[in-house]
């Protein structure tokens, strides 16, 4: 079974720090454009989530497709956001 994973980091002031694609499955052309920004749009969820809960893990916030966006939150309020192929959630 192939998967596919991207990574984000994105500071405080929600500029992004460090980018990552992993994975084994065939890539199309603009996969890495797509999974860039359904990770970006789920910024817009973070925000609304990081202040009505105190969990620092919120897992799948966002979907799209098969790409599932998970994120950490940090008490400095760094973002690890990253998605993952919607099979690896189902185990």
């Amino acid at each position: 079974m192939t998967s596919t994973a991207c990574f984000i980091i994105v500071s405080r002031n929600d500029i992004p720090i460090y980018e990552a694609e992993v994975g084994s499955a065939a890539k199309r052309e603009d996969a890495a454009q797509l999974h860039q920004f359904v990770l970006h749009a789920a910024l817009d969820i973070v925000q609304d989530l990081a202040w009505t809960t105190s969990a620092m893990f919120l897992k799948a916030i966002d979907r799209f497709n098969d790409l599932v966006v998970s994120v950490y939150v940090t008490a400095g309020h760094i973002l690890y956001i990253y998605g993952t192929d919607l099979h690896v959630h189902k185990i």
